[in-house]
């Protein structure tokens, strides 16, 4: 495997793993609803639930990753999912489910609504 193949895989397992606490995944797809706008600190911690500093620990997380991206909107931080990122990430997964084996279908792909 080449070493930019290697670097890739390498990222993508971190993006998955910051994805992979509870707490985390909700942000994002809370942030993913409110896509393009954002929501500040506030509005996603009364939102989920999730305490200030708890909260704050998850979005740093996700900010590292690269998932989620902040601008400050006054005194507040308004923060915003980085689609492009995790249309990266998805495509990443799905890059061969269609290709080799049809594993699924790609239609099933471009409309993950349930």
């Amino acid at each position: 495997m080449p070493q930019n193949d290697s670097d890739a895989i390498a990222r993508y397992a971190d993006m998955l793993a910051a994805l992979g606490a509870e707490p985390r995944l909700r942000i994002v797809r809370l942030l993913l609803a409110a896509h393009p706008e954002g929501l500040v600190v506030g509005e996603i911690g009364a939102e989920l639930g999730i305490p200030p500093s708890t909260l704050s620990h998850h979005l740093d997380k996700l900010k590292n990753e690269g998932l989620v991206s902040a601008r400050r909107e006054g005194t507040y931080l308004c923060h915003t999912a980085n689609t492009k990122a995790l249309q990266e990430l998805v495509g990443f997964l799905f890059a061969e489910c269609c290709t080799r084996n049809k594993a699924i279908r790609p239609e099933a792909i471009t409309c993950a609504c349930p």
